[in-house]
């Protein structure tokens, strides 16, 4: 029965278990501790699903590999109904240490809310989870960093954790140099009412792309942000003023009053497109963080026999056990 219900799912190798280092401060984290904030658990967030479960899974193993206190890092799981109990016995298997706790989120919230984008991964509910953490999550969890499922850590992510956002409810790095203007339809840029959104921010809005953010969560309950985010939500399904998903109401809220970080923590695009996911080179700088993001996935490309040349940097983190390896017993 149960190799029934792992049938549609990758079978994994079992992760070692990581252990913290002498520095580390002893502390432990319960999702009973609902209002208690403990500044010494670093508490990150990602999706899962069964078509990225891959690479969910090098990603997590990433972190815990380069990670000083990784018995210190609590990783908070968003899924739907439909697949939680499988997801959640295929990542309790491959790590069998790992502190985590799972949330389901209620497609419903966003599933009147959605338009069509240029790639269809982009229309799932669950891209559109990133929205909700402050409801889902625990009202003790002050900050979190949200990850995207296709994306590798090659840094301690602590210094990522401690980036200081000073003022703003989130921090990510910016990317001034992208032509802003092309996130958005000509709808919005002649409606005087939307493109006026931007005006009086702190600085001039630019690009950031949203599978990597620092968030405090307290700051975005207070703020009511998920709300912000649904009311531009409602208005692309009127005029049509974007075409790219669940980052254009981000950019809409939150462009010009972002707290901005290295480069270094999103080396993003390494999937290509949105159309074709041709193969692409690292940007100019240090690396902590590698994102494919765009069309082209890496597991997908190496198993096609067709990787491209920084596919081989994701490939050491996975953990996928490939068929020809099993036995028949």
């Amino acid at each position: 029965m149960i190799r029934l219900c792992f049938a549609d799912l990758p079978s994994f190798r079992e992760a070692p278990a990581f252990r913290n280092g002498r520095e580390c401060p002893q502390t432990t984290w319960s999702s009973l501790d609902k209002e208690i904030h403990n500044p010494s658990i670093i508490h990150i967030a990602m999706t899962l699903d069964t078509a990225y479960l891959r690479g969910s899974v090098a990603g997590v193993f990433s972190v815990l590999l380069h990670a000083t206190c990784p018995e210190n890092i609590v990783f908070h799981f968003v899924t739907t109904h439909r697949h939680g109990a499988k997801l959640t016995r295929a990542i309790t298997s491959t790590f069998p240490y790992l502190n985590f706790h799972l949330y389901y989120f209620n497609t419903n919230l966003v599933k009147g809310k959605i338009s069509s984008s240029i790639r269809r991964a982009l229309d799932q509910p669950l891209n559109y989870a990133r929205m909700y953490l402050a409801d889902l999550l625990p009202a003790g969890v002050r900050r979190i960093i949200y990850f995207d499922s296709d994306l590798i850590v090659v840094d301690d992510v602590i210094n990522l954790w401690s980036i200081n956002l000073r003022s703003h409810v989130l921090g990510a790095p910016e990317y001034c140099h992208a032509n802003f203007t092309n996130y958005f339809t000509s709808k919005f840029w002649s409606n005087p009412a939307f493109s006026a959104s931007f005006k009086g921010r702190p600085r001039n809005p630019c690009y950031f792309n949203t599978g990597v953010m620092v968030i405090d969560l307290w700051k975005w309950r207070e703020g009511k942000y998920t709300e912000k985010l649904e009311n531009w939500m409602r208005i692309q399904k009127r005029y049509r003023i974007y075409e790219l998903g669940s980052l254009p109401p981000f950019l809409l809220v939150f462009a010009g009053d972002v707290e901005g970080m290295e480069h270094r923590w999103n080396q993003h695009g390494l999937g290509g497109d949105n159309l074709e996911g041709l193969c692409r080179a690292l940007h100019p700088g240090p690396v902590s963080l590698l994102h494919w993001s765009g069309k082209g996935k890496p597991w997908l490309r190496i198993d096609s026999k067709r990787p491209c040349p920084l596919d081989s940097l994701w490939a050491p983190y996975d953990l996928f056990r490939h068929p020809s390896l099993f036995s028949n017993s």
